[in-house]
């Protein structure tokens, strides 16, 4: 059994601003408002290899781990994964941008397993997910096209 997640919204803005925004893993703590800091700790041609530190949860656990991220400029598409596992045996995300009359539907869909010590089973972790998932996609969509508005107007 693992568990699986499959979320999009859709960003009325430009391809090339969404990729951009959506890829820029250092200023991930002003566009998630669940991450407290990332820290860049090294580059191999376009893989990035970066920490995540979230704010402290309810009981004051601050959790944090090492991913690798290799986005495709080309395909638009990214491909993740966690290097320090956490409460995960794995967990890999794959992000998909694809251009639509609206804008562009940016999908992030995580493949994961639960550790037995972890807080949560795969179906716990679902639900988390999916529930978060709205949350960020939809706080990143605001972002995103507000600096749409602001490089329109500046032109």
């Amino acid at each position: 059994m693992a568990g699986h997640t499959d979320n999009a919204v859709v960003i009325q803005a430009p391809m090339s601003l969404v990729w951009e925004m959506t890829n820029d893993v250092a200023s991930w703590p002003q566009l998630f408002s669940e991450y407290a800091a990332a820290e860049i700790l090294g580059h191999d041609g376009d893989k990035i290899t970066f920490r995540l530190t979230m704010h402290p949860d309810e009981e004051g656990r601050v959790w944090s781990w090492v991913s690798e991220r290799t986005p495709d400029p080309v395909t638009r598409e990214v491909r993740a994964h966690r290097i320090e596992t956490g409460p995960f045996e794995y967990m890999n995300i794959f992000w998909e941008y694809r251009e639509v009359p609206e804008g562009v539907r940016m999908r992030w869909v995580q493949d994961f397993h639960m550790k037995p010590q972890a807080p949560a089973d795969d179906d716990g972790m679902t639900a988390h997910l999916n529930h978060n998932t709205a949350i960020q996609m939809e706080r990143i969509k605001g972002l995103v096209e507000k600096a749409a508005v602001a490089l329109q107007g500046a032109e």
